[in-house]
């Protein structure tokens, strides 16, 4: 079982150099819409969130991944896995 609000803290900090909008964080906030992250951006958030939870997040999985929560979700599953 993880710790959902520890993985979304983590998570908001691997975020917030990326938030050049100041967009508000929550699970519901998107990375396209609400960040407005083209897929460079993506490809640098999702090598440190790597980094951060020692774990390898698939091409499938990141374009399945369109909300913070789900990002959580996800995480929450890879690592339950390791």
């Amino acid at each position: 079982m993880i710790d959902r609000e520890n993985v979304f803290a983590r998570l908001a900090a691997l975020i917030e150099p990326f938030n050049r909008k100041s967009a508000p964080l929550s699970e519901a906030t998107t990375f396209a819409g609400d960040l407005e992250w083209d897929s460079l951006t993506v490809m640098d958030f999702v090598a440190a969130v790597e980094d951060e939870f020692d774990i390898l997040i698939t091409m499938n999985m990141q374009a399945e991944i369109e909300t913070v929560g789900q990002l959580v979700d996800a995480v929450g599953k890879l690592r339950s896995q390791a």
